[in-house]
């Protein structure tokens, strides 16, 4: 017969030694969400007189390469000055561990009036934002 005290002491071996020595596998979380990447935005010039030329350049940084709601997302710019301009792009299903989203968008816009102009970059899946950063460009008279 096993005693009591040697159950215990090689349940404590098997314990300490991981799920390895068990035979269990350690298995990663399926349902985890995966680290959303920062947007930032930039004007250049941000402030000069009409009509001024910007170019903008919205970046993502850290965060997943394959990161879904950023992957094949249709880009929406709003100036401020009642324009807007998107885009779509056509792309491969999207595929965990192998898709790699965009991570840089440029464009420019002229700004012909006077006024300080809250520009928006957006990021969508169907009607959804699932991003968005905003910056200022201010021009003079």
């Amino acid at each position: 017969m096993i005693s009591q005290s040697l159950v215990l002491a090689l349940l404590a071996g098997l314990l300490a030694a991981g799920p390895a020595a068990s035979g269990a596998q350690a298995q990663s979380d399926p349902g985890r969400r995966k680290e959303r990447p920062q947007m930032t935005l930039r004007a250049s010039p941000m402030i000069g007189f009409p009509p001024l030329k910007s170019v903008l350049t919205a970046e993502l940084t850290g965060g997943a390469n394959d990161f879904e709601d950023y992957y094949c997302a249709k880009v929406e710019w709003e100036w401020g000055d009642t324009t807007t301009s998107s885009a779509s792009y056509d792309c491969d299903p999207y595929e965990p561990g192998k898709s790699e989203i965009r991570r840089r968008f440029t464009t420019e816009h002229t700004f012909r009036e006077p006024g300080r102009f809250e520009v928006a970059f957006r990021l969508k899946q169907g009607s959804k934002v699932v991003g968005s950063v905003k910056v200022t460009v201010t021009v003079t008279d």
